[in-house]
């Protein structure tokens, strides 16, 4: 028998793939091919197993549980009898309603109520029936008083919204509530509940007319709010009941900083004109720390010296004869190495920079630019010999300045000059006494119900503040309809009038580097690296509790030093040390940096705002006076830069300002000429962003001469060949779509030869765009009350409280 050979197969012979059994290989055959060992991805990886019945149930029960117990440590976390009471303000809509009667039938709704009065404007409930504590501020109201109005509710939980149903057939809400009201939603409203008054005074069959006519006026302003009525002591215990037991809204602005409402407020003077101003009150919001700062509206930015605890004079009381101890107990003291400083601005060293002597050309230069020119201001029909003697003499550079912003803010400042009467100091008595009596006789016909003279009327009128509106207005317009074209100047060489512009190929997507040509304010403010990362690091700093803090719900007084003399008799001889409101600072907050703000223009204001104009801003718990530069609301590195803020529109404001995290309510005021204040914007904080880009842009127009396919003759965009060979390199666009670039001048008249990617139509428009950067101008300051000294305190007019 032989030997049995087996064929083994050579290193060229070809094997076919194993059949796959599936679509896939199972568990199994992966862990034997595996053979215990694990992907270090897959082990590092975390588990996204999908849960089963029972373990859905449970966790759904947890995120319920956790919500719930959150919901309920918030309510608790005030009204408790260890948490600082609800504070409630009171907003009456009418003039005709009083909120003295209003809190007479809460206070007597319940006879187991305990009564105590802190001051006129704020009153303390404690009500066992419902074991909560409540207090109810009455701010000022009427005329002049919408600041303190807006100041009280920026620190309460609730707004008690008073109406009269004897006002129906007029206006259920005046125009001085209207206003307050529409003041309020843009700030941000506190928890609003609507109660009606007197109602019981209308017929029994009227009642149910005249509550829906209110529930329908009311509706459109506050669509999700029931009008709650309040004529009796049922009604009084149900207002209660929906204080203490309501969802309030959540203002972050006021959540995320704590915040005291002064009960008590004490000034000790020391030495060198400044003292220690000692308020006192319960602490709201978040924990306070004794070394930040904090801000007090109308005075400004402080530090603390000390912080003392005094025991709850409003906590209820086992009996009547329980005293409470009036001996303060020091909480903490500040630390000079920890308090945080109150420097502002950064200071720059104006010598870290690149120094270069200049050249004997470019000093001559500079002294021919510099040079001046008497200019006489002669009145009409005066002979030469004459204005020889006038000794006025003013002094104007032959130097013009380019910018063309500078020749918008010129328009209507001249003035006419003034020159003396030659009339007799009689004669002009005789003409004062006269006018006097004018103006008595203008007054009576006023009050009367007859026709006004139209020579009286015209006394009253600013006819020169009509002339500045009816410019603005006609500015606006032809704005709106040729945005941004200029007229190219004859006389002067367009190089020259526009070196300081250039050309982009895009706007969109043109390189455009940040830190190019900063002005020297942008040495003096701060910017953060990631500006939304050190926000959230902040906010979640701030809301823990650590060793060295007072917590929210205390009883406290608040020491701050350093407070001018000057500044608090001007403080309080102005009437507003009846509220005052003290804010604890976040961390960077009163250090200046660039602020943008998207405004929208409120339905009532109709008058164009000018770019840079002089505005009034209510940011958070801020308010300060500026002049900002208004630019589009758009997405890109790029904004382009708008001259006017239009009725129905809507822009980003760009100003210096402290810093202050958003979110924050921002409310724009423009004084009028009757000095009051009339609200024009709102909105919100965006950033604080000082690379934001503001490019303001000119188009130079130009018209077809001669038009040949795709070429074409272009005249009246410059008017010598040196400006068509510099302005060479930018492109060319036309309102019809058409793009192409300049190849050659023609003569020596402003003609040039252009060459476009399609042929142009004899009616089109060939325009050129310019770009340059716009920056603020550093004009803030902050609206506190004046001095009778002057600056000596440092500060500026306050217009709101005239």
């Amino acid at each position: 028998m032989g030997i049995e050979t087996i064929h083994k197969p050579g290193a060229l012979k070809q094997t076919n793939k194993s059949h796959k059994h599936g679509k896939h290989s199972s568990k199994r055959s992966l862990d034997r091919v595996a053979k215990g060992k694990t992907n270090l991805k897959a082990a590092t990886r975390k588990s996204h197993r999908e849960l089963g019945r029972e373990e859905r149930r449970h966790q759904a029960n947890q995120i319920r549980k956790n919500k719930r117990q959150e919901a309920i440590a918030l309510k608790r976390a005030i009204g408790g009898a260890t948490a600082a009471p609800f504070l409630t303000c009171v907003v009456p809509l009418h003039a005709n309603v009083d909120p003295n009667s209003a809190l007479a039938i809460i206070e007597g709704c319940d006879e187991e109520i305990a009564l105590q009065k802190a001051s006129d404007r704020i009153r303390y409930m404690n009500v066992p029936r419902f074991r909560q504590r409540f207090s109810f501020l009455c701010p000022e109201h009427g005329h002049g008083s919408e600041i303190s109005m807006l100041d009280a509710l920026k620190v309460s939980d609730s707004t008690l919204l008073l109406l009269s149903a004897t006002e129906v057939e007029e206006d259920i809400i005046d125009n001085q509530g209207a206003k307050i009201l529409n003041m309020a939603l843009r700030q941000g409203l506190p928890t609003p509940i609507v109660c009606l008054m007197d109602l019981e005074s209308i017929a029994p069959k009227k009642r149910g007319q005249v509550k829906a006519a209110v529930q329908k006026s009311i509706s459109s302003v506050l669509p999700d709010e029931k009008i709650m009525t309040l004529d009796s002591s049922t009604d009084g215990l149900n207002l209660l009941r929906r204080i203490g037991g309501q969802k309030r809204r959540v203002l972050h602005n006021k959540a995320n900083r704590p915040h005291l409402y002064g009960e008590r407020i004490e000034y000790v003077p020391g030495a060198d004109s400044v003292g220690t101003l000692k308020v006192t009150g319960f602490l709201r919001g978040i924990p306070l720390s004794v070394n930040q700062l904090v801000h007090i509206p109308g005075l400004g930015d402080f530090q603390l010296s000390e912080v003392y605890g005094l025991e709850d004079p409003y906590k209820p009381r086992k009996n009547d004869e329980e005293m409470i101890s009036g001996e303060a107990k020091l909480l903490a003291k500040a630390d000079p190495e920890k308090q945080t400083s109150l420097q502002r601005e950064n200071v720059p060293d104006e010598m870290d920079a690149e120094q270069t002597w200049p050249t004997e050309a470019e000093i001559a230069a500079s002294r021919n630019e510099n040079k001046k020119k008497l200019i006489k201001r002669i009145p009409k029909g005066m002979s030469d010999y004459q204005a020889c003697w006038i000794p006025d003499i003013e002094e104007v550079s032959e130097k013009e300045d380019d910018d063309d912003e500078d020749d918008e803010d010129s328009e209507g400042d001249d003035e006419e000059e003034d020159y003396m009467s030659c009339e007799s100091d009689s004669e002009s008595k005789v003409g004062e006494q006269e006018e006097d009596q004018d103006e008595e006789e203008f007054d009576e016909v006023s009050v009367s119900d007859g026709p006004i003279p139209a020579d009286k009327y015209d006394k009253e009128m600013d006819l020169e503040e009509d002339k500045k509106t009816l410019a603005k207005i006609q500015a606006a317009k032809d704005d709106a309809v040729f945005p941004d074209e200029i007229d190219t100047p004859a006389n002067i060489p367009a190089r020259e009038r526009f070196r300081k512009y250039r050309g982009l190929e895009s706007f969109r997507s043109s390189a455009w580097d940040v830190k190019e040509n900063l002005p020297f304010d942008y040495a003096k403010i701060y910017q953060f690296k990631n500006f939304d990362r050190t926000k959230r690091r902040v906010i979640k700093q701030s809301q823990e509790e650590m060793d060295d803090v007072i917590l929210p719900g205390w009883f406290i007084t608040l020491c701050v030093k350093n407070v001018s003399q000057d500044l608090w008799n001007a403080f309080n001889s102005a009437g507003m040390s009846n509220t005052v409101i003290v804010y604890g600072m976040l961390p960077h907050e009163h250090q200046m940096t660039v602020m943008n703000v998207c405004l929208k223009r409120t339905p009532n204001s109709t008058i164009p705002i000018k770019s840079k104009e002089r505005l009034i801003v209510q940011c958070g718990y801020r308010r300060f006076i500026v002049n900002p530069v208004f630019s589009q609301h758009t997405n890109g590195d790029k904004h382009k830069y708008e001259r006017f803020f239009r009725p129905g529109s809507t822009i980003v404001a760009t100003f210096f300002a402290p810093i202050q995290f958003p979110p924050a309510p921002v409310v724009c005021f423009r004084e009028n000429p009757d000095t009051s204040l009339g609200m024009v914007a709102s909105g919100s904080v965006i950033d604080c962003n000082p690379d934001r880009v503001v490019l303001k842009r000119v188009v130079l127009s130009g018209h077809p001469f001669k038009i040949h396919r795709r070429s074409a003759v272009i005249r009246f965009m410059f008017f010598n060949p040196d400006d068509i060979e510099y302005f060479k390199p930018c492109k060319l666009r036309t309102k019809l779509g058409r793009s192409g670039h300049i190849r050659e001048s023609l003569g020596t008249h402003g003609h040039m030869k252009c060459v476009f990617d399609a042929q142009l139509k004899s009616h089109d428009t060939v325009m050129l765009y310019l770009y340059k950067r716009v920056f603020p101008k550093w004009t803030y300051e902050d609206c506190v009350v004046s001095c009778p000294g002057g600056s000596s305190a440092g500060t500026a007019d306050d217009p709101m409280q005239e």
